[in-house]
C-alpha cells in the first residue's frame, strides 16, 4: 500500500541538492513521518479524551501543528493549495520557526521519558536538508498520505521503514552500525527468551533493531493491559551515541508501537563504570556494539581495563550493567577469542570468571554485508564462572550476499540445538578448566569437522580488504593528529 510512497519520496530527495545519500534520504524522511505521526497520535488522544467528557490540550501550538503548516485542508478534505506553504516561504518556515520552537521541548518537557523531550531531542540533533521548498512542499504531500490509524498500517510502515534502515546500513561501508541482520536478532532474543517484567538494554542501540525486535517477542505474550503498559514504559531501554542513528531509533521504535521510547542521546563510555549502582542494571543485555573503533585515553580511563578498542568498553560496560543472574547476547569480531594483546586476554579471563560463558555461535563470513569481517555472539549469564563453552559453528551451505542473505530458517537448528548444548558436527562444547589459564585463548575449533578448507568468494575477500584498508586509514589518521 505505502510502497510506491516511500519510493516516490526517495525520488525526490534524490533530486534535491542538500540530500546526497542514503543516510539523507532516511534522516530527512524521519522528521517528517515523526511528525505526521505525532499528529495521528494527538487526534487519537483528543478522540479518547473526548469519549471520556474529558478536555485534551495539544502538545503542539496550533501554528505548528500538522494540519496547520504542513497540509491544511479544504472543505472538501483535499489539500488547500492557496493557504498551503511552498517554495522560499516554505523552507524559511521550518527551518527558521517549526525546527526552534520543537527543538525547545527539551528545556520544557516535564522528564526524559515524555513525548515531548523526545520531540525536544531529535529536532535539537538534526536538520532540514532539503534545500528546494517546492522539493519539500511535494515530499510533504507524499507523507501526507501516509496513515497510523490501524495496526495493519503501522506494521506495514515499520516493515517499509526497516527497509530504509537495511538499504543505508548497506550504503557505506558501515553497514554493521546501522543494521545487524534480523535473522541473527531474533535468534539471539530467542536462547535469551527475556520475559514481561525484565528490563532489556541496548547501550549501543543504533537503528534499535534489538529492542524492536524484542518488542516484537515479548508483545506475543502480553496477556493482560498491565503487561501491555509494562512493555510500553518499563521494560526497553537504549543508548545511542550518534545523532541520526538515535533519531532513526525513536521513530523505528515508534512504529513497532512504543510511544514515548526510552532511548537515551548519549556516549555510552563516558561513563565510569565503577558509577554503575544496582538501580541500573538490567536482566537482559542484546547488543552489537561498533568495533574498529578508536578510543581516546579520558574514555579508557572509565574502565579497569584499559583499550582503544571500542567494543571490548562495551563488553566491560555490559558486564557491569547486568543484575547478577542477568543474560546477554552480544555480537563481536571472531578475533577477539584469540587476539593475544594484554586487554583481549583480561577481558576473556574476565568474562570466564565473573560470567557462565555458557555458548559461543560462529557466524560465516557475509553475514554482515559490506563490513567484510567475521563475527561471533557471546552468549553469557552473570554471576557464576564458566564450566563449560558450547560451541556452535553457523554453516548455511551457500555463499551469502544482498541477494542471498541470512535467514530465519539458517538459525533453526542453532535455537533448537542451543537449548541442550547438544554435540553435532557442527556443535561442541569445551570444559572451561581445559582452557589455557595464561591465554584463555577461545578460538573456533571443530573436532568434529573436516580439514577441508573452504574457499571464499572474490566479493567477500574484497570486503575484508576494504574494511582493513578503512581501518589502517583511522588508525593513520589518530596517528597523524598525534604528530602534528
Amino acid at each position: 500500500m505505502f510502497e510506491q510512497t516511500f519510493k516516490n519520496i526517495d525520488d525526490i530527495l534524490h533530486k534535491d541538492a542538500g540530500c546526497t545519500s542514503e543516510l539523507d534520504y532516511t534522516e530527512q524522511s524521519s522528521w517528517l513521518l515523526f511528525l505526521k505521526y505525532l499528529d495521528a497520535l494527538e487526534q487519537d488522544k483528543a478522540s479518547e479524551a473526548a469519549l471520556e467528557g474529558k478536555a485534551y490540550t495539544p502538545i503542539l501550538n496550533q501554528m505548528f501543528r500538522w494540519e496547520s503548516w504542513a497540509a491544511p485542508k479544504g472543505a472538501d478534505g483535499k489539500l488547500d493549495h492557496n493557504t498551503a506553504m511552498t517554495g522560499d516561504d516554505l523552507r524559511a518556515f521550518v527551518n527558521q520557526r517549526l525546527f526552534p520552537h520543537l527543538a525547545g521541548f527539551k528545556q520544557r518537557a516535564s522528564g526524559p521519558n515524555t513525548i515531548e523531550y523526545k520531540i525536544g531531542e531529535i529536532f535539537s540533533e538534526i536538520t532540514n536538508k532539503v534545500q528546494s521548498g517546492y522539493n519539500l512542499r511535494d515530499v510533504i504531500e507524499l507523507v501526507d498520505e501516509l496513515r497510523f490509524g490501524s495496526q495493519t498500517e503501522k506494521h506495514e510502515l515499520s516493515h517499509l521503514y526497516e527497509a530504509k534502515i537495511k538499504n543505508m546500513g548497506n550504503a557505506g561501508r558501515n553497514g554493521g552500525e546501522y543494521y545487524t541482520p534480523r535473522p541473527l536478532i531474533r535468534a539471539m532474543i530467542q536462547v535469551v527468551a527475556p520475559q514481561i517484567g525484565e528490563r532489556v538494554y541496548d547501550g549501543a542501540c543504533g537503528s534499535a533493531g534489538f529492542l524492536c525486535e524484542a518488542f516484537d517477542y515479548l508483545s506475543a505474550k502480553a496477556k493482560t493491559t498491565e503487561h501491555l503498559a509494562t512493555l510500553q514504559t518499563r521494560t526497553f531501554y537504549g543508548k545511542e551515541k550518534k545523532s541520526l542513528a538515535y533519531v532513526i531509533a525513536i521513530m523505528n521504535m515508534i512504529l513497532h508501537g512504543i510511544e514515548a521510547p526510552n532511548i537515551i542521546h548519549a556516549n555510552t563510555l563516558g561513563e565510569n563504570i565503577n558509577d554503575i549502582q544496582e538501580r541500573d542494571r538490567y536482566d537482559v543485555i542484546l547488543a552489537n556494539p561498533p568495533f574498529g573503533g578508536k578510543e581516546r585515553k579520558e574514555v579508557q580511563q572509565n574502565f579497569p581495563i584499559k583499550t582503544g578498542e571500542t567494543a571490548f568498553l562495551f563488553v566491560q560496560h555490559f558486564v557491569k550493567s547486568l543484575k547478577a543472574g542477568g543474560r546477554a547476547a552480544i555480537v563481536i569480531k571472531n578475533t577477539f577469542l584469540s587476539n593475544t594483546d594484554n586487554a583481549s586476554t583480561a577481558l576473556r579471563k574476565l568474562l570466564l570468571e565473573s560470567c557462565n560463558l555458557h555458548t559461543i555461535l560462529d557466524c560465516p563470513g557475509g553475514t554482515f554485508q559490506g563490513a567484510g569481517v567475521k563475527t561471533v555472539v557471546l552468549f553469557f549469564e552473570k554471576g557464576a564462572p564458566t564450566r563449560k563453552v558450547w560451541f556452535y559453528q553457523l554453516n548455511v551451505g551457500r555463499n551469502m550476499g544482498k541477494t542471498n542473505p541470512l535467514n530465519d530458517e539458517d538459525l533453526v537448528d542453532f535455537v533448537v540445538r542451543q537449548k541442550s548444548f547438544a554435540d553435532t558436527a557442527q556443535s561442541w562444547s569445551v570444559a572451561a578448566e581445559s582452557i589455557d589459564a595464561t591465554s584463555f585463548d577461545l578460538s573456533v575449533k571443530n573436532p568434529n569437522g573436516s580439514d577441508e578448507v573452504a574457499l571464499r568468494m572474490p566479493a567477500e575477500i574484497l570486503d575484508e580488504i576494504a574494511a582493513l584498508d578503512a581501518e589502517s586509514a583511522e588508525v593513520l589518521a589518530s596517528i597523524r593528529e598525534l604528530v602534528a
